[in-house]
């Protein structure tokens, strides 16, 4: 044979039909056991279907909107919002107010009962508050504790143990008013007996209005017995032992101050006949 000589392998008849019967026989033997499918990809299909539904349930919710868009400047502008109504409305109420004592005045010069009541008003006003009053007295003034650099707390404090709360206010104006004071005002803000102290947070709600520490509390009368009744209030001593442990801010000033009249609704609710 001329060239490149080729060697083929020819396989003979008997070899094919003895591969032929051994996979036959294979056919009708036991398998190996496959391998289990591992959990997780059973979980899959179902994690997929949750998260399906919490997306579109979030979606609904959120109603086109971001849920977790940050809400503070938006209640940062209601408040102010609501501020500038409140003293529009204050605004309106004192003018009111004058058109009313102007429509008096004008009926009591021609009026003999009207007029007799008026003057009997005009001297009940400074008792009940509505004027004025200029005299000696002590100002108590509260204020949060200095925060730290750090932003961490006194050992052992919360953050409950430096503000003011309205029980520290409170116990300084009921010592104030046991004392003896004759006119009272919470930051320049003029209060009577029945004036209601609030708190909301380190906040102070006083007649509708917020304030914001140091509060400042005025009172005229005998300075000596305005001390010695402050001196004397458990209230107030707490709050002096909370001043030594956590440096919340106190203070007392004896000196000629003023209070401002009483500018609040005059309306009576409720009201009985003394016996």
């Amino acid at each position: 044979m001329t060239g490149e000589e080729r060697s083929v392998e020819y396989t003979s008849g008997a070899a094919s039909w003895q591969k032929a019967m051994r996979r036959a026989v294979a056919a009708f033997l036991p398998r190996r056991p496959r391998q289990r499918r591992p959990g997780w990809s059973i979980g899959v299909p179902l994690i997929a279907a949750a998260a399906g539904l919490l997306f579109t349930t979030t979606a609904t919710t959120a109603g086109g909107t971001a849920l977790r868009e940050d809400r503070r400047p938006q209640l940062t502008q209601l408040i102010e919002d609501r501020r500038e109504q409140v003293a529009a409305s204050e605004l309106r109420a004192a003018r009111l107010r004058a058109d009313v004592e102007g429509e008096t005045a004008a009926l009591a010069d021609t009026d003999q009962p009207i007029k007799e009541q008026r003057d009997r008003a005009q001297g009940l006003q400074q008792a009940a508050g509505f004027t004025a009053l200029a005299g000696p007295g002590v100002t108590v003034e509260l204020n949060d504790a200095p925060r730290r650099s750090d932003g961490t707390l006194p050992k052992g404090a919360t953050n409950d143990d430096l503000v003011v709360h309205q029980g520290d206010v409170q116990a300084v104006v009921n010592a104030l008013w046991a004392g003896g004071a004759e006119a009272m005002s919470i930051m320049n803000v003029r209060v009577l007996s029945t004036s209601a102290v609030r708190c909301v947070g380190n906040t102070l709600l006083l007649h509708g209005r917020v304030y914001s520490p140091p509060f400042k509390i005025v009172a005229i009368g005998d300075p000596a017995a305005l001390q010695q009744a402050l001196a004397g209030s458990q209230g107030v001593g707490l709050f002096k032992q909370a001043v030594d442990h956590y440096q919340l801010g106190y203070s007392e000033h004896v000196g000629s101050v003023t209070v401002p009249a009483f500018e609040d609704s005059t309306a009576l609710r409720s009201a009985t006949v003394p016996r």
